[in-house]
């Protein structure tokens, strides 16, 4: 006589295994205990412990037997849907778990101030995106000061941020520095020196980066340490727009060497700017938590990259 069964409901701390489930859904399909074990590559025995022990927890018979044939009770048949919905559930969960221990699925998302983000970036993250072509980016073009706020709120993964700056709340990796050349039109009258001077300069008029920021005062530093002054014939706030200018005749720009490459067009020319002002990023993350595999992995990409660069010389100003 069969054992009789618990009351029907499954106890929070006796949850239904996700094989028993299996095996059920598996004998629904398929009709025949047999047929279900081979495919699962389970033993008769395995199979028909399975349901039992299915069935004593959920408390209601889930097959009978007729003429040796197993047959779906009407409860049985009610819990089929919800059984297979569950299952296909758990199979997209674990799709995604190796997708995400592949690095196959996720977003990075990414700050950086606006002349790095239309420079560099793209190059980095088009080099990531060939080994792992399944994950998606979000990158946010900033100011530096929105930039490092934004990475310490954790607004974003991780970002690039231009040094000097507060670090207190961040966890910084320097990654790159770099000079600052004199971008000019290849008929400029300077063009034919090999380093441009403050006292080279002169009375040139110039394309500068806008006023305030820190790589600024050391430009006019360096022009009163000649005992000169800049003449400011155009402020702008990007590096494309500063060489699109540069190369109508407007005047000569002082730019960052790293950024201003992917601007340069057949008309401009570069020179070193002396005495040289430094220019120096760092990729930063919150200090709060530690980054997910995809950032890190991500931050060790756009390391062997800024090496890779330094390596070929394609760095210096």
């Amino acid at each position: 006589m069969r054992k009789p069964l618990a009351p029907a409901g499954v106890e929070p701390d006796k949850d239904v295994s996700f094989r028993a489930l299996r095996v059920f859904a598996e004998i629904m399909r398929t009709g025949s205990a047999t047929a279900a074990g081979k495919r699962l590559s389970l033993s008769q025995p395995a199979v028909s412990r399975l349901i039992a022990q299915l069935e004593a927890q959920v408390g209601f018979d889930l097959f009978y037997r007729d003429r040796g044939k197993l047959v779906p009770t009407a409860d049985g048949v009610k819990l089929l849907q919800e059984v297979e919905l569950t299952l296909a559930s758990l199979d997209r969960f674990n799709s995604l778990v190796r997708d995400i221990a592949g690095y196959s699925a996720g977003t990075v998302r990414i700050v950086a101030p606006p002349s790095f983000a239309e420079g560099v970036l793209p190059d980095i993250v088009s080099r990531f995106r060939e080994r792992f072509p399944g994950v998606e980016f979000n990158i946010d073009s900033r100011s530096v000061e929105t930039a490092r706020t934004m990475i310490a709120m954790r607004y974003v993964d991780c970002g690039f941020v231009k040094l000097p700056i507060d670090e207190s709340d961040l966890a910084v990796e320097r990654i790159v520095a770099n000079g600052s050349v004199c971008v000019m039109r290849r008929d400029h009258p300077l063009a034919a020196l090999a380093a441009v001077t403050p006292a080279d300069i002169g009375q040139h008029p110039l394309i500068l980066l806008g006023a305030g920021r820190y790589w600024r005062t050391q430009v006019d530093a360096a022009f009163a340490a000649f005992g000169l002054r800049p003449v400011v014939a155009i402020e702008t706030h990007t590096h494309g727009s500063a060489c699109a200018l540069a190369a109508r005749g407007n005047g000569m720009a002082i730019l960052n060497a790293l950024l201003v490459k992917p601007y340069l067009d057949p008309a401009l020319v570069t020179r070193p700017f002396d005495p040289p002002i430094t220019h120096e990023y760092a990729f930063a993350v919150s200090n709060v938590s530690r980054p997910s595999r995809l950032t890190e992995e991500f931050r060790k990409e756009v390391r062997r990259y800024f090496d890779s660069r330094a390596s070929q010389g394609a760095l210096q100003a």
